[in-house]
C-alpha cells in the first residue's frame, strides 16, 4: 500500500473539479456570464469560435453541475436565457486570478517554451 497517496486519490473531487473548470470552453462561458445573462446566440457570438454543438453541451454540463442556470421564458418563439448561479458566481475571482497570471506571465512562457523546443532540437 503506498504510503504517500496522490493528491488527486486523497481528494476524490478535485479530479472532477479540475476536468470541469480545465475545459476552455468552461471558463470562457463562465467568463461571458460573469458580465451579465445572456441567450445562447449572444453567447456563441461574444466567444466566437465555438460551434452551437459544443456551446449547447458546455451549458449543459455546467447547468447539471450546478454552474449555470437556464431560465425558459413562455414566447413564441421561446426564450431562453443563460446565468450564473451563486455556485458558478464563486468561480468569477479564482478563474480571474487565473486570467491575471497568464496575461501577466504569457512572454515567459513563451520564452520557456522557445527555449525549450530549441533546446530538443539540438
Amino acid at each position: 500500500m503506498d504510503q504517500y497517496p496522490s493528491l488527486l486519490n486523497s481528494h476524490p473531487y478535485l479530479r472532477q473539479t479540475l476536468d470541469l473548470v480545465g475545459d476552455k470552453w468552461v471558463t470562457v462561458v463562465i467568463y461571458v456570464l460573469s458580465h451579465g445573462t445572456k441567450r445562447h446566440s449572444e453567447l456563441q457570438r461574444e466567444i466566437g469560435d465555438v460551434s452551437q454543438r459544443m456551446l449547447t453541451r458546455t451549458l449543459r454540463d455546467l447547468e447539471r453541475n450546478g454552474l449555470v442556470q437556464r431560465n425558459v421564458y413562455p414566447a413564441v418563439p421561446p426564450m431562453v436565457e443563460y446565468s450564473l448561479t451563486p455556485l458558478g458566481e464563486t468561480l468569477i475571482e479564482p478563474l480571474r486570478s487565473l486570467c491575471q497570471w497568464s496575461m501577466e506571465h504569457y512572454h515567459e512562457v513563451e520564452a520557456a517554451r522557445e527555449s525549450g523546443n530549441s533546446e530538443m532540437s539540438q
